[in-house]
């Protein structure tokens, strides 16, 4: 898997290239980065990548043409390092506020490919035409606007690359994320680990029983639990896609009724 990175400040990548899980698994061959700044493919002295915006207004919008020559040449790189498909290119991907919601599911898809050309926006956005005639995607990391792309694309390659075959330690690991089709979507449980008694708070007997079905069906219940208070929209979408089964339901009902009981107190 390879990722393109079209930036102003390259240097940032050295966060998911070099430190951790994605850090180690580059280190191994497991992916590639490759970063591209436009100022390299601009032909006056100071290497201007952005001008006002026309129709006036605040800020500047980065220009075209040199985001253009930058994709031109990572097409032709990528072609080189065969890798790419000669009939299924790299998709061209921006880091934008109006595009889709990034999400586990998308993550998963996209651990399947080959990689992508991350085009990260600065300043007040991205000259249209560029948009238009060079993106094939555009990803968004929530309703809200970051100084620029390069921190989605840290989030984004991220997301991939610990679900690459190999990457993590276990593999079982991402199973268990939260999301994960393995737990219908939903939230994971909560975690426990040394010492047994940590504060007065005792780690809970069931996790210290050795019964495997038993420590299932309790991890299966607390993702069920707070799946319902934190997130009760992925139940929806849960029950949608026909991955409750009636024990879940039996589970959900029990500890709507344990909360409606704690919540009316004593003097009820």
């Amino acid at each position: 898997m390879r990722f393109d990175l079209i930036t102003l400040f390259p240097e940032m990548f050295a966060a998911v290239r070099d430190h951790g899980v994605s850090g180690r698994a580059h280190l191994r061959g497991l992916w590639s980065l490759h970063a591209w700044n436009p100022r390299d493919f601009t032909h006056d002295v100071h290497r201007t990548v952005d001008d006002r915006p026309f129709g006036g207004g605040p800020g500047m919008v980065m220009m075209a043409e040199p985001l253009a020559q930058a994709v031109r040449a990572v097409r032709d790189a990528r072609r080189q390092a065969e890798a790419d498909a000669p009939d299924r290119p790299a998709p061209v991907v921006l880091l934008s506020p109006a595009g889709q919601v990034h999400g586990q599911g998308l993550a998963r898809r996209w651990a399947g490919g080959t990689g992508a050309i991350l085009v990260c926006g600065r300043y007040e956005g991205i000259d249209q035409r560029f948009i238009d005639r060079y993106v094939d995607q555009e990803v968004s990391l929530g309703d809200f606007v970051l100084s620029g792309g390069e921190l989605g694309a840290m989030v984004l390659i991220d997301s991939v690359v610990r679900l690459l075959p190999g990457v993590l330690h276990d593999a079982e690991s991402a199973e268990q994320d939260s999301f994960n089709p393995a737990l219908s979507g939903l939230l994971d449980s909560p975690h426990y680990t040394r010492p047994e008694v940590w504060d007065g708070a005792a780690v809970p007997e069931t996790l210290l029983s050795g019964h495997h079905a038993r420590i299932s069906a309790w991890r299966r219940r607390q993702s069920l639990a707070l799946t319902a208070v934190r997130r009760p929209d992925l139940l929806d979408q849960a029950r949608k896609a026909g991955d409750l089964s009636p024990q879940d339901e039996a589970a959900l009902a029990a500890a709507a009724a344990l909360a409606a009981d704690d919540k009316a107190g004593p003097g009820r």
